[in-house]
């Protein structure tokens, strides 16, 4: 019987350290590799030192054994002590919802074609939903155009082709979309896969002579579904296939959704007439994150958590950690399974120690422009009225607590940072020092508010 087996909810927990496990194969290993291979895993148990997960087939079992077991093992281990080994088995093809298009599972070269064939569809996961998805003005066009082509009877923008950068949402709008017809029309044949798993399909039927069963499966769908298409850039046989495919879909009235990293012009090593191709119906990109939607984002994953989580940690988190939604999340993550492993409390102090690497990764040097914009986005003021002259309270008080971080997070003196604020006078400057500090003194939630801006700064 292990330590972790006798705390409450311990699957939850391995699904949360699974998530912390992810990043980091995520990280050294690549988006497109976790997605192919490691995400369909799933984490059952842990009994004994031997850690249980699952896998949609036969075939991805014994690729993920073969290529990535050791570094498995050694992220498992150093998340948690006790998983000694690893087992991996395959889940039933018969559970209820696992796949869009089940097909029969692949075993191994020796046999023959008809018993060789894997999923043609990727693994959906649940938490994808239209319904989870945080919607802020970075993502919310993107979110309209999924809802409402996973709406529509029939195609209303062929493609629809969903773009931006790591971690901001693409894959789950792709997910939510593909739940959304699954729910509303169960009669359409739907296929979500990544680029890369197309193209380990259609060199599957090249080399077992197979090319006629694949643009069967492909060409006949309702909708088809690819995640980062970027991805057969620079391989020319696949794209020469997908060219085709593509064409006989949106020729048939079929509809066609992507997701890409960059926008179908900008897409590196992509033939000219395929970018053509991908651009011909809706583009919709996802831009970088806000404050508030990196705030709402942790909002709503601390509510399905069922963990209370504190304002100023929130606050913290959103502050800190810009990058990405998939990052923000992890955080959570591991701060949430830290806490119920050990038993503390989540404090500022607490996240701090927790994600020390996080953080340390997403340090550099301060700048005051980097300060100005912090507090811009946390006061909510824009830009040119903090540089200003105006003397309105809701822009006087941002524009000290500005010029307060600068000066006790950075090595510049009064005079400089007397500069960056539009030329004012050292006095100015040594004036906002000393009045922040004052109302800090009396107001202890105006100083909350000030350690929240000064830890989501400092080094």
């Amino acid at each position: 019987m292990t330590v972790l087996s006798t705390l409450p909810d311990s699957t939850e927990l391995l699904k949360i350290l699974w998530k912390e496990v992810s990043e980091k194969l995520i990280h050294e290993l690549g988006e497109t590799v976790f997605k192919s291979w490691l995400q369909p895993l799933n984490v059952e148990n842990l009994e004994d030192g031997c850690l249980y997960l699952t896998v949609p087939t036969r075939f991805v079992k014994d690729w993920v054994l073969a290529n990535y077991g050791e570094k498995l093992l050694y992220h498992w281990k150093a998340a948690l002590p006790e998983v000694k080994k690893l087992a991996i088995k395959v889940q039933s093809v018969a559970s209820e919802g696992l796949k869009i298009s089940p097909q029969d599972r692949f075993s191994s070269p020796e046999e023959t074609l008809d018993e060789q064939r894997e999923d043609v569809g990727a693994a959906l996961d649940s938490r994808f939903t239209f319904e989870n998805f945080v919607v802020g003005k970075p993502n919310e066009f993107a979110y309209a155009a999924a809802l409402r082509v996973a709406e529509s009877d029939a195609p209303l923008f062929n493609p629809l082709f969903l773009y931006g950068g790591v971690g901001l949402g693409k894959t789950h709008l792709m997910h939510a979309i593909a739940w959304h017809i699954k729910k509303v029309h169960p009669q359409r044949k739907v296929i979500y896969l990544s680029a890369e798993k197309f193209m380990y399909q259609f060199i599957r039927a090249l080399r077992y002579k197979d090319t006629v069963s694949f643009k069967e499966q492909f060409r006949t769908v309702d909708v088809l579904m690819i995640d980062d298409v970027q991805f057969i850039g620079g391989k020319e046989t696949t794209q020469e296939e997908f060219f085709h495919t593509f064409n006989a879909l949106v020729d048939n009235n079929r509809q066609v959704i992507m997701s890409a990293d960059k926008s179908p012009s900008d897409l590196e090593k992509m033939e000219e007439r395929l970018k053509s191709r991908l651009a011909w119906g809706l583009v919709a990109d996802i831009h970088p994150t806000t404050y508030e939607l990196r705030l709402g984002v942790l909002q709503a994953k601390a509510e399905s958590m069922k963990v209370d989580v504190p304002k100023e940690v929130m606050e913290f988190l959103a502050f800190k950690i810009s990058s990405n939604i998939r990052e923000l999340e992890g955080a959570l993550n591991r701060i949430v399974a830290h806490v119920t492993l050990v038993g503390r409390n989540i404090t500022l102090d607490t996240t701090q120690d927790v994600l020390r690497d996080l953080l340390r990764s997403n340090d550099r040097r301060l700048s005051v422009e980097d300060i100005q914009k912090h507090v811009c986005e946390f006061y909510n003021v824009k830009m040119s009225d903090l540089l200003s002259s105006r003397r309105l309270q809701n822009i006087v008080r941002p524009r000290q607590v500005a010029m307060y971080l600068s000066k006790i997070l950075t090595s510049k003196s009064l005079p400089e940072i007397g500069r960056k604020f539009s030329g004012r006078d050292h006095t100015t400057v040594l004036h906002a020092v000393k009045k922040i500090q004052e109302i800090s003194a009396k107001d202890g939630e105006f100083a909350s508010d000030i350690d929240i801006l000064r830890r989501s700064l400092e080094n």
